[in-house]
């Protein structure tokens, strides 16, 4: 399946009806850069089909619409008229593509109408359609807040066998000129992630982070949302994300200033009743535009510059943003929308109930989960190591453990989420992503965290009723998918492990594990 046509219509006389999504409130939006306040009209719309597509945790539903509403208000106070269509106008027809049509019909005449391209394949087919359709006609625009275009990642990827991000990353540093000096990487190296592996030290302090109290328009969301949502995942007590762009940049200043420092040593820490450590919590604002991505890494980078942050901080930080981050999207586009349809472990059990009500005797689980719903929020490797582990292990049917994801995040966007879990966490992608399932027994935990000082089970058992889940669901998850993983060179060590084990304690593992996944509920899903 091609992508819909971003193409350049002939610019014409009259008026433009522009249609902004609630992930594009940037200023510098392709669809706006000539906009005229004297003709245009500016559409935006909170519809139903947008709203419920999966349900989403209740603190994503406030966060869009009350910066949408906010970037309205920006907008009208440039002097641009806009259209702000709300959820409960009783005129909404609840899709985007209806709003579309309502606006042509209703709000004089245009000779074309224009949209910056949409981040998800869904509703890029939508627009597509459209481009077929509309009159008047619709032109579609790049989206210029990513640094690689499809274009510049397809070319990239083009005879690759192997795409792997480090390589991805390298060219966007040459491209931006990030962390670069007279042409050669920062420090002679390009990648500083071995230094960012620290484990907390004992009664560290940790950091105060720069919330957000709700304002007049979050607080009016609220309300609205608590009523028509109630059921979906969540709580809104603790909503204090920012949400309009002075939130956003004092939420970039403050962590830049007082806490990337620290980053780079502990961005892969885990701590009870702790989801942010020392992370930047600006993906929010990021992915839906109220931050800027490359000023973002350009305000890293004169903070390593001017001395006031080590030079593992800074990279591990812009590694997140111009590597990973356009890399994930990249992958998202170019392998379209079959991609999500892969099970290369042919994972086939369901999401246990305590993804979603936090009732587990795992301390680890049941920390990440309950931070979770009351903040939308955890931290990578949470995510990666503790959820994404435990459901790959488990055998959680890919799309399950995608459609959790992309409902209990605040930053969860598809481009975004599906590559991260489909690919990295799950390995369900067979190896486009990550070069290995990132699969780890309670070890890794415990390494990385002081969940296990606190948990019912003993981390260091492997058999018995006290012993720790992750480990014998580890060693089989190893066993079963040997046919498929043992050749994978960086998986040499763990099968060595393995195969050196006595038949008799492997029968062990595996009976464990058995019992383990119906007890935690991971049962078989139907044929």
């Amino acid at each position: 399946m091609t992508q819909p046509r971003a193409q350049k219509i002939p610019l014409q006389a009259g008026r433009t009806l522009r249609l902004v999504l609630g992930d594009q409130l940037s200023d510098d939006l392709s669809s706006l850069t000539d906009v005229d306040p004297a003709t245009d009209l500016v559409l935006m719309a909170e519809v139903m089909a947008e709203a419920s597509y999966v349900r989403h945790h209740k603190q994503k539903l406030v966060l869009i619409s009350s910066a949408m509403r906010q970037f309205a208000d920006r907008l009208r106070a440039r002097g641009v008229p806009v259209r702000y269509v709300r959820l409960d106008d009783s005129a909404n027809s609840h899709s985007l593509e209806g709003e579309l049509r309502r606006a042509l019909a209703e709000a004089g005449l245009f000779e074309r109408a224009v949209v910056t391209e949409p981040g998800e394949w869904r509703l890029a087919e939508v627009f597509g359609a459209l481009q077929e359709t509309l009159d008047p006609p619709l032109e579609i625009r790049p989206d210029r807040r990513f640094i690689a275009s499809h274009r510049t990642f397809a070319q990239w990827a083009e005879g690759k066998r192997e795409l792997t991000m480090e390589f991805f990353y390298r060219q966007m540093r040459r491209q931006t000129d990030l962390l670069m000096q007279d042409g050669k990487p920062a420090g002679e190296r390009w990648n500083f992630d071995a230094e960012n592996r620290k484990r907390l030290p004992p009664g560290i302090a940790r950091p105060q982070r720069l919330r957000f109290p709700p304002n007049d328009a979050t607080r009016a969301v609220m309300a609205e949302v608590a009523e028509r949502f109630p059921d979906n995942f969540g709580t809104l007590e603790g909503f204090d994300w920012p949400t309009n762009h002075a939130e956003a940049d004092a939420a970039l200043d403050h962590f830049i200033g007082q806490i990337l420092p620290n980053f780079g040593d502990w961005q892969d820490a885990m701590a009870k009743a702790d989801a942010y450590l020392w992370h930047g919590l600006i993906s929010s604002a990021i992915n839906i535009g109220l931050l800027d991505p490359l000023e973002v890494c350009r305000r890293g980078e004169a903070e390593w510059k001017a001395g006031r942050v080590p030079l593992n901080a800074a990279e591990g930080f812009i590694r997140q943003i111009i590597g990973w981050r356009e890399y994930v999207r990249g992958i998202y586009w170019l392998k379209g929308p079959d991609y999500k349809h892969t099970n290369a472990l042919a994972a086939d059990r369901t999401l246990p109930w305590f993804y979603w009500s936090g009732e587990t005797d795992m301390a680890c689980v049941a920390d990440v989960v309950s931070e979770t719903r009351e903040h939308a929020y955890a931290h990578h490797i949470q995510r990666l190591m503790v959820t994404g582990n435990l459901a790959m292990l488990l055998g959680v049917h890919p799309d399950q453990i995608n459609d959790w994801y992309m409902v209990v995040f605040i930053d969860a966007f598809e481009w975004v989420e599906l590559p991260n879990t489909h690919g990295m966490a799950t390995f369900a992608d067979g190896g486009i992503v990550g070069s290995k399932p990132y699969a780890a027994s309670g070890a890794y935990i415990d390494k990385m965290s002081d969940y296990c000082k606190a948990c019912r089970y003993d981390v260091k058992q492997k058999l018995g009723d006290d012993a720790c889940p992750f480990n014998a669901l580890y060693w089989d998850f190893l066993d079963r998918n040997a046919k498929r993983l043992r050749d994978n060179h960086r998986l040499a060590f763990p099968y060595k492990t393995l195969e050196r084990m006595e038949p008799a304690q492997r029968a062990a593992l595996r009976a464990k594990a058995t019992e383990t996944r119906e007890r935690l509920g991971a049962v078989k899903l139907a044929p």
